[in-house]
């Protein structure tokens, strides 16, 4: 996402940043830049034009351009911008003080809101709070199908209403059984999947306003297909008019090279992203925060985000036993295996990159070494765990066995060949050295000789 957005700022930044002297002309040409890389970007013409006029004035202010750095001072201004335009903070859902909290799910045909649905149960579900899911899309019993077969993965209750009267009431009445029966039984979050169309017509709207009004839900949530660029928007001004919702979920924002849709949503609508879909798992739902947003668009990456995935998938006892295993030189292709495994649920190796500071140009530099061809590392993971998967557990546990002809087996089993095989175990035992290093070796700390005479030397100052 923001691929050609973000590499088009940086290489205007980097231009702003060579200039000894910082002029009103110097910004004035720099945003000219950033504006036609917006519009490239399927932004709004209205709030991009908005939007340079904020960043021209704070730009051309004294306390930028007479500043030490005003080529980094006008970087925070447009940082601090396109937070703002993207919310300011982060919009967290609004739960119920009477339990159950009530979300109702609202979109089109097509962008994703039963799977979102599912996916927001998993959300919930992982926070300890018990989710009932209803299926109120009585014209498509497919949907039914799809959100009770969502309900058996994650082992959570569908409730679905009767065949009977006419769709729109049956879908009203639906919703309140549903409703009902989550306060009866103690569940904390009752979601609504609603019915959808293609496009917007009177029969639905009204389908939904008649719910809303039958079961007052705490949010009203519109799934929006972040592909769709400006369609989307336009979609969330009518939802919003009819319904007034109090905030967006954008689906495939990972296929979405250009973010007009992220872009623009907020400022048209007034109404909070409170979520981004960026896959098709069901832990593939992560909460929006602007000023994160704000940071990957400018190439400045996303730590945070990075790091509270991390702490998802990595728990104390798992970091704790694998630096045991590092310190003392015993981790094996077995415990390798497990480590690639454990990263590959962090996301994809593209969406990983974007959160690293500089990401575009890390991608930039490996598609230029791989002679411009895009790189995916996800084939080359696949084949590394193939390789392992094919040995023995006597073989994963003690590398030193593999001789000649039980590497011709495992390179036959996994469909790869000998020197394969042998850059696999070159590339292990440079990965255990470099991680022992790391954690007590070479750069450890209080076990380095040269780091303990440097603390001398300090102290004898």
């Amino acid at each position: 996402m923001f691929s050609a957005l973000t590499e088009k700022i940086e290489s205007v930044f980097k231009q702003l940043r060579g200039q000894a002297v910082l002029t009103e002309q110097n910004i004035t040409d720099a945003l000219k830049e950033v504006r036609l890389a917006l519009l490239e970007a399927d932004v709004n013409f209205k709030i991009v034009k908005d939007f340079i006029e904020k960043v021209r004035v704070k730009a051309v202010g004294q306390e930028v351009l007479k500043s030490l750095t005003p080529a980094h001072q006008v970087v925070k201004v447009v940082w601090e911008e396109l937070r703002d335009l993207l919310g300011h903070e982060q919009s967290a859902l609004h739960l119920s003080s009477q339990p159950p909290t009530v979300i109702m799910m609202v979109g089109l045909q097509g962008s994703g809101k039963t799977t979102t649905t599912g996916k927001l149960a998993h959300h919930f579900k992982s926070e300890g709070k018990r989710v009932l899911l209803v299926a109120a899309d009585p014209r498509r019993p497919a949907a039914g199908d799809q959100l009770s077969a969502l309900g058996k993965d994650l082992d959570v209750l569908v409730h679905r209403g009767t065949n009977e009267g006419q769709p729109g009431a049956q879908a009203v009445q639906t919703c309140r059984d549903g409703v009902t029966r989550g306060r009866e039984h103690g569940y904390e979050v009752v979601i609504l999947d609603t019915g959808g169309r293609l496009h917007i017509d009177e029969e639905l709207m009204q389908e939904l306003v008649d719910i809303q009004a039958g079961v007052n839900p705490q949010e009203v949530l519109l799934v929006a297909d972040a592909m769709t660029g400006q369609e989307a928007v336009s979609v969330a001004e009518r939802f919003n008019q009819t319904l007034g919702l109090t905030g967006v979920i954008l689906t495939k924002v990972e296929g979405d090279a250009r973010g007009g849709a992220v872009l623009s949503i907020r400022a048209a609508t007034g109404k909070p992203i409170k979520f981004l879909g960026i896959g098709e798992k069901l832990d593939a739902l992560e909460p929006f925060y602007p000023d994160r947003m704000a940071s990957r668009i400018l190439g400045m990456g996303d730590v945070l985000t990075l790091i509270e995935k991390a702490q998802e998938t990595f728990s104390q006892e798992q970091a704790q036993a694998l630096q045991k295993k590092v310190s003392s030189n015993t981790l094996t292709l077995e415990d390798f295996r497990e480590q690639i495994q454990q990263i590959n649920k962090l996301g994809s190796f593209d969406q990983i990159i974007d959160m690293l500071p500089g990401g575009q140009k890390i991608k930039n530099m490996m598609s230029g070494a791989a002679g411009g061809e895009a790189v995916v590392p996800e084939k080359e993971i696949k084949r590394v765990v193939a390789m392992i998967d094919s040995m023995t557990p006597k073989e994963r546990r003690d590398h030193t066995i593999l001789n000649g002809n039980r590497k011709k087996r495992i390179a036959k089993g996994s469909g790869t060949t000998v020197p394969e095989i042998n850059r696999l175990i070159k590339q292990f035992l440079d990965a255990r050295r470099m991680m022992k290093s790391l954690a007590g070796g070479q750069f450890g700390m209080g076990k380095s000789k040269k780091r303990r005479k440097l603390i001398r030397a300090l102290h004898a100052r």
